[in-house]
């Protein structure tokens, strides 16, 4: 009985396979995670639409989006009558709270009826700014990526225009918690 025996050549020649199957899976996934840890820049169009955009605010003031540029921003486009949207309001503003005095901005895009979110705002008070986006909202969150036009939608931009998260429903305390 023969027993096919690897030969010393061979085997090495094997290790040095193995190694550098592992080195190159090794390197593509570290520069995998660090092009997701790395802020993606929006599209120049998408930039124009978002620091171009003005609304009103509740008291009937001008917003105009151009006053956020430069500092990291949180965009929430939402409406009094979606559940997630109310649902994720008090984290956003516990947010707001703990890091307005790092820079962060806090904006809440209501895609709603003057008059309801007004009434929601003097019973559900939040201390983040609150622009009445109504259709040009939905026209602007269009324009940022969101082709189903759901709600809530989140933008968080960095200080240099950098997209460093875009969500398409309720944010939890982990996507939160990302940001920073």
């Amino acid at each position: 009985m023969t027993q096919d025996i690897e030969k010393p050549s061979n085997l090495s020649q094997s290790r040095r396979s193995f190694v550098a199957v592992a080195a190159g899976a090794l390197a593509a996934g570290l520069g995998a995670a660090w092009w997701r840890s790395q802020s993606q820049q929006l599209p120049p169009a998408m930039m124009d639409a978002l620091w171009s955009a003005e609304f009103e605010r509740p008291d009937g003031s001008p917003l105009k989006l151009v006053d956020f540029k430069n500092r990291p921003l949180v965009i929430n486009f939402w409406a009094t009558w979606c559940t997630p949207c109310v649902e994720e309001m008090p984290l956003l503003n516990t947010f707001f709270q703990e890091n307005a005095a790092k820079n962060w901005q806090v904006l809440g895009l209501a895609i709603d009826q003057p008059s309801a979110v007004k009434r929601f705002l003097t019973q559900y008070p939040v201390e983040y700014a609150i622009g009445m986006a109504g259709l040009n909202g939905t026209k602007l969150m269009t324009a940022l990526g969101n082709q189903q036009g759901g709600l809530p939608f989140t933008l968080v931009i960095d200080s240099q225009g950098g997209l460093l998260q875009r969500k398409l429903g309720k944010l939890s305390d982990s996507d939160i918690r990302s940001w920073t």
